[in-house]
């Protein structure tokens, strides 16, 4: 699985690069604009829809549950100083997907508890996309926190975060996949790339060596 979240750059809006990833073949875009007024997280994603449907997507809004139910959307990616993932339930109910971000093996229980569908873990190594990070995991702590999940019987898709500039690359995919993670959330390897739609296909290619039978 391939999330793609939104980042804007000198070469790409936010839409734009959304367009690349998912003519690359990206199934999955998280509309990140954190420090955006809400007026403009909802002009954007009112032009994500119709793309994301054509290229039979999921289109997720970081923050925002009230947001994402009043546009359709099919869900929402909460961080950790977001509105609780069992609160953004009772609001916007079973209907859309409710991720949630974590940074150990206890916020994944706890995550699982509020009855989240789907845990984003990291970070994997310095990002300049996220402010106030959590401790940064490496590849150590992914081993042990997916460890963890499995002795626990703790069965919630993982995620890998990653994000510009010290990112996730296609050269770690491998080895981040090994640990058991179901999949990776991307932003500047794609952005970054002399062809944005190539890199996305590249990725999707690793990826599915991995997808379980």
């Amino acid at each position: 699985m391939l999330q793609f979240i939104t980042h804007q750059t000198l070469r790409f809006g936010i839409v734009e690069g959304a367009v690349a990833a998912l003519n690359g073949g990206c199934k999955w875009i998280q509309l990140r604009m954190k420090e955006a007024p809400l007026e403009e997280v909802e002009k954007t994603a009112r032009q994500l829809i119709p793309l994301c449907k054509e290229h039979e997507a999921i289109l997720v809004l970081d923050d925002y549950p009230q947001l994402a139910a009043d546009l359709d959307v099919d869900g929402v990616h909460l961080g950790k100083l977001d509105m609780p993932v069992s609160e953004a339930r009772l609001l916007i109910g079973e209907k859309y997907i409710i991720g949630g971000t974590a940074n150990s093996f206890d916020d994944i229980q706890n995550l699982v508890r509020q009855d989240a569908d789907y845990v984003g873990l990291g970070p994997f190594r310095y990002t300049e996309t996220k402010k106030n990070l959590s401790p940064i995991l490496g590849l150590e702590g992914y081993a042990r926190i997916m460890q963890q999940c499995r002795d626990n019987g703790l069965k919630i898709p993982v995620v890998a975060i990653g994000g510009p500039p010290a990112r996730i690359t296609a050269d770690d995919i491998p080895a981040i996949m090994e640990t058991g993670v179901a999949g990776i959330a991307l932003s500047g390897t794609i952005l970054q790339a002399e062809d944005p739609e190539a890199e996305t296909r590249k990725i999707i290619d690793l990826l599915n060596q991995y997808r379980k039978a």
